[in-house]
């Protein structure tokens, strides 16, 4: 009785036991597409860097419904041979990797955008796929179809050099995952932003984005190259970008950093407007946003970014870009050093820019003004409101008598150092603004000031002040502030140069 008590339980246990299997190609594939490929965005940029890795000068994309329906990418590219397309097909073939001399690979030393061998058959496991290709210098193109990772055979297929690739009805073999996608609009957003990332980072790569097929398309994005890089950057990231790009241009230890920063005052509520680029990969590293915020942390408002658009390149070896399935994240090896190099290349060019706004503001002024002085001009509101802003007749000039708050007046404080981004010229236009009532009429050495020379105040609160070439709207208040801080940094940097800043040792730790 007992043997057959203990012969069930060594049954029970034998059937609880799991079991060790290998997974048919097909589950992996699909396991493998849930970390690459998790929204049609991810495939088209996956797409799009395989037709960059392979020389592509121009790139054309389609998508449907947001990239659900279709998703086919063109390239004038090298293309690959009728031997090439269904090994492209297989996990962890690929062509991008280069091998030493005893034949091992180097997963190190990545000069290329795709290397892992997981993309195409990622995307063939979950949608139905064709790759149609023409190797250069070959006599015709092939085609091969793929439906839910099941490749059928080669056949011939006519298209110039290059390679096409169409995904259609993405995720249709695992439509669990369809329910996690967001809207067609949100996706197809996506898309666009993704195609604007990487024409960043190639400009003289021509990028074309169309929705829609036939005599329906409409064209979402594109970017004819070649073009400077500047000129890409104010067709993704808009006029007022270009307009007001601060170039940038560092080296240190082997890292060269590029590219351009825009003025403090052309700031956005996020950091979507922050691009960096590592060896012409745009990547989202925190450790470069956090420099990017500490750099400008002095020169913003709170909760405000900056916009920036900045091209690190360094040797390969000295970068991980195998730490996310996606390949958008990148380890460095020497942080501190890559930490160092953006601030102090962002700091030296916008404290030689100096006071200076952007031409943004400049337009939402003037066309603030115009409004109210057609107000006044229509008979349909007040003019006192324009005529505040008018300079004074010449030998009519007469501050008011209380110009400027107390705060202004107290001491003979120390001018900020130049190299200030918005400090220096902020005390000779409160001294002049504070003067006697009797004052002549500012010179032209004052309003060759950065801020001008002061002409009148509003509702004791706003300073106009008149410039060489237009006028500057200064918040007392604001300026106060600035010039407090700026003191106090400039006093405490002398005493670190002198020593180092008194201390008292606390009472209690």
């Amino acid at each position: 009785m007992e043997a057959d008590t203990q012969d069930k339980r060594d049954a029970a246990g034998e059937a609880a036991r799991p079991i060790i299997r290998r997974l048919p190609e097909a589950a992996v594939n699909r396991i493998a597409a849930g970390e690459v490929i998790e929204r049609p965005a991810a495939a088209v940029k996956e797409l799009r860097e395989n037709a960059l890795d392979a020389g592509a000068q121009r790139i054309v994309i389609t998508i449907a419904e947001g990239g659900r329906a279709l998703i086919r990418v063109e390239d004038d590219g090298c293309g690959l041979s009728r031997e090439e397309l269904p090994l492209a097909l297989e996990r962890h073939a690929t062509s991008k990797l280069a091998a030493g001399a005893d034949h091992s690979l180097d997963l190190l030393d990545i000069r290329s955008f795709g290397f892992r061998g997981e993309a195409l058959p990622s995307i063939a496991a979950v949608s139905r796929f064709t790759l149609t290709a023409r190797a250069r210098g070959a006599a015709e193109a092939w085609r091969i179809k793929v439906s839910a990772g099941r490749p059928g055979e080669t056949e011939p297929a006519a298209r110039p050099t290059g390679a096409t690739v169409e995904a259609r009805d993405l995720f249709y073999a695992t439509p669990a995952r369809l329910n996690f996608l967001k809207s067609e609009r949100a996706e197809a957003q996506a898309v666009v932003e993704t195609v604007k990332r990487l024409a960043m980072a190639a400009p003289a790569v021509a990028f074309e984005l169309r929705d829609g097929e036939g005599a329906e398309a409409r064209r979402l994005f594109r970017a004819p190259g070649p073009e400077s890089r500047l000129e890409r950057l104010g067709r993704v990231l808009g006029r007022d970008f270009a307009e007001n790009a601060l170039a940038i241009e560092a080296e240190r230890e082997g890292l060269t950093l590029e590219g351009y920063a825009g003025l403090p005052t052309l700031h956005r509520r996020t950091t979507a407007a922050q691009h960096l680029i590592v060896n012409g990969r745009p990547v989202r590293d925190k450790a470069l946003v956090g420099s990017v915020r500490a750099a400008y942390a002095d020169l913003t408002p709170s909760g405000r970014h900056a916009m920036v658009a900045l091209y690190l390149t360094l040797d390969p070896t000295r970068v991980d870009v195998n730490v996310h399935p996606a390949k958008t994240e990148v380890r460095f090896r020497e942080e501190g050093t890559v930490r160092g190099l953006v601030i102090g290349a962002l700091r030296h060019a916008l404290a030689e820019a100096g006071c200076r706004p952007d031409t943004a503001l400049g337009r939402g002024a003037a066309h603030a003004l115009g409004e109210v002085g057609a107000l006044g001009a229509t008979g349909r509101g007040a003019a006192p409101a324009f005529e505040a802003f008018r300079a004074p007749a010449a030998g009519a000039y007469r501050p008011p008598s209380r110009a400027i708050p107390a705060p202004f007046s107290q001491g003979d404080w120390n001018a900020p150092s130049a190299a200030t981004p918005g400090g220096h010229g902020t005390d000779a236009l409160i001294e002049h603004a504070s003067a006697a009532g009797d004052a002549a009429p500012p010179d032209h050495a004052a309003m060759a000031l950065p801020l001008g020379a002061a002409r009148a105040q509003l509702h004791s609160t706003y300073i106009i002040a008149q410039t060489a070439d237009g006028a500057v709207i200064i918040d007392q208040h604001a300026a106060h502030e600035r010039l407090v801080y700026e003191r106090l940094k400039a006093t405490l940097r002398a005493q670190m140069e002198g020593g180092g800043a008194p201390a008292q040792e606390l009472l209690i730790p």
